[in-house]
């Protein structure tokens, strides 16, 4: 019966320089030089195992990033299945390493890939590691979003609203005089009262106290009283 494979995660950690450097670590036990990995906890995912124990391996915080792929070798008797995914950092360790690391190294890509004591790891650094340094210098040229404006801001760049102007109804179109029209003669009737007591409506409406202020106003009203009289003597 075939052993269950053993599930890692881990990191190719890189840090901002002029040229960017690449994490190695060395174990305490073997002392071997490895990239910075482990094994998955309960409950955990690649990816959080991979951030986990970067951070306990390395002693620093990283953003993790792209993944660059999975690493399949034979370890103690057993498959190992590792996941990496592109690491960055910047600055000194915030963390004490773990008991089983020894040193961490941060070397020039073609420097780590010679420091490493596997060969496997070795082979896949030297594959995926141009990929990450692209990526992190294309991440780096990216422009980064404008910061949105504030609240202050938006009030000073605020425009005063431009005030609306009613403007004068037109005029109803007269009554077809097609004979075909003489059906709604009721309807007819009724527009005709609704109209005139709209008309009487504008005369008895009051004025504005500042109407002589705004003489365009009345103007229109008289405008529209007018239009309204017309079309009921056409309508008649």
């Amino acid at each position: 019966m075939a052993r269950v494979p053993v599930l890692a995660a881990g990191g190719i950690v890189l840090r901002r320089e002029a040229t960017p450097l690449v994490a190695v670590v060395r174990l305490r036990k073997r002392n071997e030089w490895v990239l910075p990995k482990g094994k998955l906890d309960d409950g955990e995912t690649p990816r959080e195992a991979a951030e986990r124990e970067v951070r306990e391996e390395t002693g620093h915080d990283v953003s993790v990033h792209e993944f660059l792929g999975t690493l399949v070798y034979e370890f103690g008797g057993r498959s190992k299945v590792v996941h990496y995914w592109r690491m960055q950092t910047s600055g000194g360790p915030s963390h004490a390493l773990m008991d089983d690391i020894r040193a961490v190294d941060w070397l020039p890509l073609e420097a780590a890939v010679e420091r490493l004591s596997r060969s496997h790891e070795q082979a896949f650094l030297a594959n995926v590691g141009p990929l990450a340094l692209e990526a992190a210098v294309l991440a780096e040229l990216e422009p980064r979003p404008k910061a949105r404006p504030s609240a202050i801001d938006k009030r000073r760049g605020r425009r005063l609203a431009t005030p609306q102007v009613s403007r004068p109804m037109p005029a109803p179109e007269a009554p077809s005089s097609d004979p075909s029209s003489a059906g709604i003669a009721p309807e007819l009737g009724t527009a005709t009262a609704s109209a005139e007591a709209g008309a009487a409506a504008l005369e008895a409406a009051p004025q504005s106290p500042n109407a002589d202020a705004i003489p365009t106003v009345r103007d229109r009203r008289k405008n529209l009283m007018q239009r309204v009289r017309d079309w009921l003597r056409r309508a008649a």
